[in-house]
């Protein structure tokens, strides 16, 4: 049962928003609600009100705005509050703080020299921490952006959603795109993940994200899957700044 003195925990994605709910420090249920209606934010919300909440979110100003005023009782952390870690770059104005929460989670959660989160959904994001300090990442386009684009850029390729069967040789244009999309990102992957092994020592990795059930990753003792990796380095900056 949850109550008014318990901590929720909101990822704004461009997707959805995912809500954590926490008990003495574990998450103890997981939502994902739309925000396609906010009809639908203010159901969900109308008897949580009075629960403290932690929001971060990759929407625009005025998206998050309006989400804060419907959940209420929120408070919206960003790179400017204080962090666990050091930012080693360049934009921090321009960092997605989801890639912040990554980034702080990881460093908690393994005492390696170097670690990497990869983030697989709307994007695909790799970032890199080293020695407690952020050095920055990579991002590319994820499973709906490529199938998007490919329709949206072409004159005849029709617009897919992603398949669970997949082919390394299409037989159609259909298995062709799937085969391009799919594959092509798990070898993206792979070979990022092969970069950052030629250059780094101590290297571990940590996947998240809702597309990264897709992707196999076995065979692989230093990569380790946690779909809350977001919201658990949430909490840490929370904690630090409650």
């Amino acid at each position: 049962m949850i109550t008014n003195s318990d901590l929720i925990l909101l990822d704004a994605g461009n997707t959805f928003l995912k809500v954590a709910y926490l008990k003495d420090g574990e998450i103890c249920v997981l939502d994902r609600v739309s925000f396609s209606e906010n009809s639908q934010l203010e159901k969900y919300f109308h008897k949580l009100k009075q629960n403290p909440k932690a929001l971060t979110s990759v929407l625009s100003a005025e998206q998050t705005l309006k989400i804060q005023s419907i959940v209420g009782n929120c408070v919206l952390l960003n790179p400017k509050s204080n962090l666990p870690i050091h930012l080693d770059y360049k934009t921090p104005e321009t960092l997605g703080f989801d890639r912040v929460c990554n980034a702080v989670a990881i460093s908690v959660l393994k005492n390696s020299i170097n670690t990497v989160s990869i983030d697989i959904g709307t994007c695909i994001k790799f970032d890199f921490v080293q020695d407690k300090t952020y050095k920055g990442g990579s991002i590319s386009p994820g499973i709906k952006l490529r199938y998007k684009s490919l329709h949206d850029y072409t004159a005849k390729l029709p617009l897919l959603n992603f398949s669970e069967s997949v082919t390394l040789i299409g037989k159609s244009t259909s298995s062709s795109i799937h085969s391009g999309v799919i594959n092509g990102i798990q070898a993206e992957i792979n070979e990022m993940i092969h970069l950052y092994e030629q250059k780094f020592v101590d290297l571990t990795f940590f996947v998240t994200g809702g597309d990264a059930q897709h992707f196999d990753f076995e065979g692989k003792n230093n990569i380790f899957a946690n779909e809350n990796l977001t919201l658990l380095g949430l909490y840490k900056i929370y904690q630090l700044n409650a």
